[in-house]
């Protein structure tokens, strides 16, 4: 039987809060999880129109660029994700009061809590089949980094379970007020905080001024004329 190919895999870029922690001390993305992160990906992350259409904001060439640079931009993505949500702590674990949030957990019997990277619940284990273990983490501290749930490579994986669901199951934008996360829902304050750390997504991602990715009758990019590129840059039509 031959063996499964395994997907390339390319280190994303350091997101804002990323560069801070490494400079000032404090929790850091682990680059290990870039790769937990690109292997867990279905293929319609990676090739979907839907998904090309939802990530233009960010990254408008991602219908051109090569599948190992698509799952880079998807794992700065996630460590965007996670340093708005969690400042990249690993083990964080809160639980709100806020009404509208401080619901029963249907699988801990208990209010809700939000936890790990990703602030996700046990309940996830049964919408999104997410390797989180109640019955071996209840006997656990809260903040305890054996609990499955606080674990990277659990709470990361989850996660991309969760975004594919939203957009290619469910069929909703990348950004959306029904999002799982607050951090995806424009106009809140958590959004604000994710959209300055998508500042420094891959390079290959960023438009060159002199390309129009309006492709030729031969199917290539075509290069803009030095005039052109001066008009779009001063406004002119």
């Amino acid at each position: 039987m031959a063996a499964v190919a395994q997907p390339e895999l390319k280190p994303a870029p350091a997101t804002p809060i990323q560069e801070k922690r490494v400079e000032l001390g404090g929790p850091t993305w682990d680059p290990a999880w870039d790769a937990i992160v690109e292997k867990a990906l279905p293929d319609d992350m990676l090739k979907s129109d839907r998904v090309r259409r939802d990530v233009r904001g960010y990254c408008p060439r991602f219908g051109v660029i090569s599948e190992a640079d698509k799952r880079a931009f998807w794992a700065y993505f996630f460590q965007a994700l996670a340093g708005a949500e969690t400042g990249l702590k690993p083990d964080t674990s809160v639980r709100h009061t806020e009404p509208e949030v401080a619901v029963k957990d249907g699988v801990t019997k208990r209010t809700v809590r939000q936890e790990g990277l990703l602030q996700l619940t046990y309940e996830d284990a049964v919408r999104y089949n997410c390797d989180f273990d109640w019955d071996a983490d209840k006997k656990l501290p809260v903040k305890d980094s054996d609990k499955t749930i606080l674990q990277p490579k659990n709470n990361l994986e989850c996660g991309v379970k969760i975004l594919d669901n939203q957009l290619n199951v469910l069929h909703r934008p990348l950004l959306s007020s029904k999002s799982y996360w607050a951090t995806l829902q424009p106009g809140t304050m958590s959004f604000r905080v994710f959209a300055k750390q998508m500042a420094n997504v891959p390079a290959v991602c960023k438009v060159d001024p002199n390309v129009n990715l309006a492709k030729t009758q031969h199917g290539k990019p075509s290069v803009a004329r030095p005039a052109e590129v001066a008009a779009r840059s001063t406004g002119a039509r």
